[in-house]
């Protein structure tokens, strides 16, 4: 018996009406179980490094932290940049210990081997023999332990004049892969310059294709679309093909990343302006970020092409201009970006663990009164304390926080805290 039904009320309505409003909203449930499943709650990188596909070997991480470490030393060491980047801040001391140890043990998060404006047209011949040569060097990489977690391919888009050339780069790296064993976990795989939700249904039938023929299980191979072109913004018809693309991937793409020079360059925007920051980049980045709410699809934004190079005052120059975009993008909810440059690492690092320990006390401390059901200072709702957990997730995940720190200060675990951040919808 109901509590209602005890004290003698029953209610007008029968179960009749609650199996037709079922039914009248089976669609709908289908479609949030569906199609907005929300954030897994894995792992997000926080940079993605662009190589271009004959430079890439086994061992270039290494290489690119070591470098990094070296140019941070040449203008006066670790300490001294984050305690600029960060302004003074009280964790500047910790911040700096903690991007010299990522530097030294893993500087590249996520890699992508570059065949298409990084690599050019260099004739068939040249990049069939590039593309090999790199899938075996990310097996090699792999097989080391040298790889980054996450690792992949850009090709050439699926516009007419570079389709097939694409197409082939693709087969050719994953044909190549995986005769070398099992699939690296973290492989991703790139779309550029995508302006139809066509490319993207053709993206999904190629890679079904190729999981069959190289006796890979179904929906093995995932993939990134690159936001280049505004007619992914808004179509001729005056709808918003990104959105829809989402959900012709069957499931398939990871991640929207924007591409902040040709996305610039294709609305006129000139040279000395094209930025991340740019009032068209905000707006084409804004229309993104609500297309993928509760998707469970990742945004990345886009890279400065100003690099720490020159004489000393160049450099610092380049770090803050740097570390003030990372800022930016934290700020808006952009959790990842580009690097193009061995030097962008530690202004990228330094940025983001600042980002997180800045907030680290007050987040932790709302969401331990939240998790303890106390209600010091503020009464927060289940939907703010997942955003608190989601900011401590990645802060942990990044490395700017401690397990050790989040058990004192929150008083859960790792995977409880996922779970508080990234309720599943059934």
């Amino acid at each position: 018996m109901t509590a209602a039904a005890a004290i003698g009320i029953t209610g007008t309505l029968d179960d009749g009406d609650y199996a037709d409003a079922d039914a009248a909203l089976a669609a709908t449930d289908r479609l949030l179980v569906e199609s907005y499943p929300g954030d897994t709650g894995t792992r997000q990188p926080i940079h993605t490094v662009y190589i271009p596909g004959d430079r890439y070997r086994a061992g270039i991480a290494g290489e690119w932290g070591a470098e990094a470490l070296q140019a941070v030393e040449a203008a006066g060491g670790l300490d001294s940049l984050a305690e600029e980047l960060t302004g003074g801040t009280a964790d500047a001391g910790i911040i700096a210990s903690r991007v010299a140890a990522k530097l030294r043990s893993e500087p590249i998060e996520d890699l992508r081997i570059d065949f298409e404006d990084g690599f050019g047209d260099r004739g068939d011949e040249a990049e069939d023999a590039a593309v090999v040569a790199a899938a075996e060097a990310l097996a090699d990489d792999v097989a080391a332990g040298t790889a980054p977690p996450f690792a992949g391919i850009r090709f050439k888009c699926f516009e007419a004049p570079t389709r097939r050339r694409g197409i082939r780069t693709l087969d050719l790296f994953l044909t190549t892969l995986a005769g070398r064993g099992e699939l690296p976990e973290g492989l991703i795989l790139t779309l550029p310059k995508v302006t139809t939700v066509d490319q993207v249904r053709t993206m999904v039938t190629l890679l079904g294709r190729l999981e069959e023929r190289l006796g890979l299980a179904p929906r093995r191979l995932g993939f990134e679309v690159q936001v280049e072109t505004p007619q992914l913004i808004l179509a001729a018809d005056g709808t918003a093909p990104v959105a829809t693309l989402l959900h012709a991937g069957e499931g398939r793409i990871t991640g929207l990343h924007y591409g902040t020079y040709d996305y610039s360059a294709s609305l006129g925007v000139s040279a000395a302006y094209q930025s991340m920051e740019h009032p068209a980049a905000d707006h084409a980045k804004a229309v993104m970020q609500v297309a993928v709410a509760g998707t469970g699809v990742r945004l990345s934004d886009g890279s400065t092409n100003v690099i720490p190079t020159g004489d000393a005052e160049q450099v610092r120059a380049a770090w803050r201009l740097h570390a003030r975009l990372v800022r930016r993008s934290l700020e808006r909810a952009y959790y990842q970006g580009w690097d193009l440059h061995p030097g962008h690492l530690p202004s990228r690092f330094i940025a983001s663990y600042a980002f997180f320990r800045d907030g680290l006390d007050g987040v932790a401390t709302r969401l331990r009164n939240y998790v303890q059901q106390n209600t010091d200072g503020f009464l927060d709702e289940p939907a703010t304390a997942r955003a608190l957990a989601g900011f401590l997730v990645r802060g942990v995940q990044s490395g700017a926080v401690s397990a050790d720190e989040l058990r004192e200060r929150v008083g859960i675990d790792e995977p409880s805290l996922v779970a508080l951040a990234h309720p599943r919808r059934s």
